[in-house]
């Protein structure tokens, strides 16, 4: 370990106790889809020391991404699971990064993600999310996801929230707010959704159940 990777861990473990910090280093979560949910979600779980990220997304960045994404005009054009890893590295030295640039369906997704302890669900289409849910529970059975539902919008960020919706799985958002309806996506409320998620994973990694 470098000297500035090897300070960044000292600091972790000033701000969050070696404990923690021994927890998150050993945990490995899976983030299915690197949009505006997915990008920011990676984000906060490599600045707060998670030692192992699964990342999936088959699609490259694009200009119509730049208003709400976690991706800078200098990513056009790459793929979202190689310009969020650049990111990801430059916070974290120490991550471990497993990467797959193709679209998550029913026949891989137990494959890519059944080594994590959690799996942030970041699609935007509704039939993916019920697909990855339904797959990875089903075929899982020590897994938790962290899911979204309801960002779309200027809503009040009030009513974003975290629900355990069954034994193993979280839903975050105003589990209102479509963007057919709405029409309307806008950085802050899509963030606020992805903390919720990144939070409600912190919680799980570190023993709790209750959101």
């Amino acid at each position: 370990m470098n000297s500035t990777a090897n300070l960044l861990k000292q600091v972790r473990i000033q701000r969050h106790g070696k404990d923690v910090c021994e927890k998150l280093e050993a945990a490995t979560v899976g983030i299915a889809g690197l949009g505006g949910l997915g990008s920011h979600i990676a984000m906060s779980l490599a600045r707060m020391g998670v030692g192992n990220l699964v990342l999936a997304d088959f699609d490259y960045v694009d200009i119509s991404n730049i208003q709400r994404q976690n991706y800078s005009l200098s990513h056009l054009n790459m793929p979202k699971t190689e310009a969020i890893s650049e990111q990801l590295l430059a916070v974290h030295p120490t991550i471990k990064l497993d990467s797959h640039i193709y679209m998550v369906d029913e026949k891989n997704a137990t494959e890519i993600f059944s080594n994590c302890d959690v799996v942030c669900e970041a699609f935007d289409d509704p039939s993916a999310k019920a697909m990855i849910v339904q797959v990875l529970l089903s075929k899982c059975p020590n897994l938790k996801i962290v899911a979204a539902s309801g960002m779309a919008g200027y809503g009040s960020g009030n009513s974003i929230h975290t629900r355990k919706a069954m034994n193993r799985l979280y839903l975050c958002g105003d589990e209102e707010s479509e963007l057919h309806i709405d029409g309307q996506l806008f950085a802050a409320r899509v963030a606020l959704c992805a903390n919720q998620q990144a939070l409600m994973t912190l919680r799980l990694l570190l023993g709790e159940t209750t959101p």
